[in-house]
């Protein structure tokens, strides 16, 4: 394969994903975890800190009214902790967040570095009992945002499904996809790598860009949880062991600029190739 990137200069940023176990009901608790591996990771050098879905909350609500409890405003006291983590450290922290505007509640995901908080995204896919529980669902594209340490994207769980909405970002000239998640565990055949771990790994080779999954671990009211945190490089290949089930941190060092070449061959381009114009149905005579 041609490698443009092998003409630019090398962009190396550290990357981690916290594979943590949030507790219902608990906030303060939740707190103490979510900053003990956010300085964990800052210990081992990681520029980018990813954290699973809901990291403030939990997942599993039985109703809009616990779910309304537990989620919190922009200004409460998660992000606070975030902002002042990502601050003392130089981070980019993208986290996974039950978030209260009035009376709606939204699956939402936020980016914070050590300016303050950057971008915030509402999960437009919700998944199962996100939607009889009363998540509100987003209506915005994903953002992109430029970051001391990378042009970064960002989505939720189910949203990786959708391979479209991957595609805004990749376009958008992301170069490491942060994905917050809750993968249920499911079964699977015996010695197959998880379907999530596989359709994440797709994403990355399809756009040639880096995609951090920040898993969460445990099992709550009965659910358990995969637990398959991944880092996956722009060629679609783990560049980081998985730790199914259990609470765990992993990092990996990458180079951005390969995200930034988009070539497979001397002639091919993953983006340059596209033919959009054959993608949309025509008008029937």
């Amino acid at each position: 394969m041609s490698r443009a990137s092998l003409a630019q200069p090398p962009r190396h940023v550290t990357v981690a994903c916290c594979q943590l176990e949030p507790v219902l009901g608990a906030a303060d608790e939740t707190r103490r975890r979510i900053r003990g591996t956010v300085l964990e990771a800052a210990a081992r050098g990681a520029q980018i800190v990813v954290l699973p879905e809901l990291a403030n909350s939990g997942y599993m609500f039985h109703d809009l009214d616990e779910l309304r409890s537990a989620a919190e405003p922009l200004d409460g006291a998660t992000i606070r902790e975030l902002r002042a983590l990502a601050s003392a450290h130089g981070l980019v922290v993208v986290s996974g967040f039950a978030e209260l505007d009035g009376v709606d509640a939204y699956n939402t995901a936020l980016l914070i570095d050590e300016t303050g908080l950057r971008a915030t995204y509402r999960k437009a896919h919700l998944w199962n009992g996100e939607k009889s529980c009363g998540f509100t669902p987003g209506s915005d594209r994903p953002p992109v945002i430029d970051t001391p340490h990378g042009r970064i994207g960002m989505m939720i769980c189910y949203d990786l499904e959708f391979p479209e909405w991957v595609r805004f970002v990749a376009l958008a000239g992301a170069e490491v996809l942060c994905g917050p998640v809750n993968w249920p565990l499911y079964p699977r055949p015996h010695g197959e790598r998880p379907g999530e771990i596989v359709r994440v790994q797709a994403n990355a080779a399809i756009n040639r860009m880096f995609v951090a999954v920040a898993d969460r671990a445990g099992t709550e009211r009965g659910q358990k949880w995969l637990g398959g945190s991944v880092i996956v490089d722009a060629d679609g290949y783990p560049v980081t062991q998985l730790h199914l089930g259990e609470e765990a941190l992993i990092t990996a060092t990458v180079d951005l600029a390969q995200a930034r070449d988009k070539s497979i061959s001397m002639l091919n381009d993953v983006h340059m190739d596209r033919r959009p114009e054959l993608y949309v149905e025509s008008e029937k005579s």
